[in-house]
């Protein structure tokens, strides 16, 4: 199920397959859950523990106060000190270097653009094509995209009901996609990077 579309959408180039990969930011490239804990428990009082976040809603905080708390996560400050997961840029070079066309996607406004592009050079992450805004898979979808790695269960369900290869780093609101073979995931980069191979060896 998750392999059958993406064969028969890769292109094929001189001797190895070309893929175009969308890629997350938050809670994809970088841990992003640890900053949004902080700042709810900073603004509203309220915890929201890692390891207790089973499902993609967030209902411990009201809808204004959820979305005031994710603003300030895509401040310019936030973003610019974000660290990337360890292997995400050495995997993401790994496939630019291989001809694989790279575009970034999140779930910002437009407005945090600049911030992310900037973010992109200092940790040193090539890529082809940056979106930031509300319609990622229909992006996806209009872009030709082979592979998206995202931890939204919603974006991944929605990825692979278009025929695109859903990939995720495991979390705990995303484990039963994975565990039911709706999309590959990994712990870690490199594990998701290996498990990825198969689909994009020369």
């Amino acid at each position: 199920m998750i392999f059958g579309s993406f064969f028969r959408a890769i292109g094929l180039y001189g001797t190895h397959r070309v893929a175009r990969i969308a890629l997350d930011i938050d809670s994809t490239l970088h841990h992003y859950w640890d900053l949004l804990d902080s700042i709810a428990r900073r603004r509203f009082g309220v915890e929201l523990p890692y390891h207790e976040q089973r499902d993609w809603g967030i209902t411990k905080l009201e809808r204004a106060d959820l979305v005031a708390a994710i603003e300030e996560t895509h401040s310019e400050e936030n973003i610019l000190r974000a660290e990337p997961y360890p292997g995400a840029v050495d995997v993401v070079a790994r496939w630019h270097e291989e001809g694989h066309w790279i575009h970034v996607t999140s779930h910002r406004a437009v407005a945090t653009r600049e911030a992310t592009e900037r973010w992109l050079e200092r940790i040193g992450m090539p890529y082809d094509d940056l979106h930031c805004s509300y319609d990622k898979v229909p992006r996806c979808v209009e872009l030709g995209i082979d592979v998206l790695v995202d931890d939204s269960p919603v974006n991944l369900a929605a990825a692979s009901d278009a025929g695109i290869v859903a990939a995720t780093i495991l979390h705990p609101w995303n484990e039963r996609l994975v565990e039911e073979g709706a999309a590959i995931g990994g712990r870690d980069w490199p594990e998701l990077a290996g498990r990825l191979e198969p689909l994009l060896l020369r």
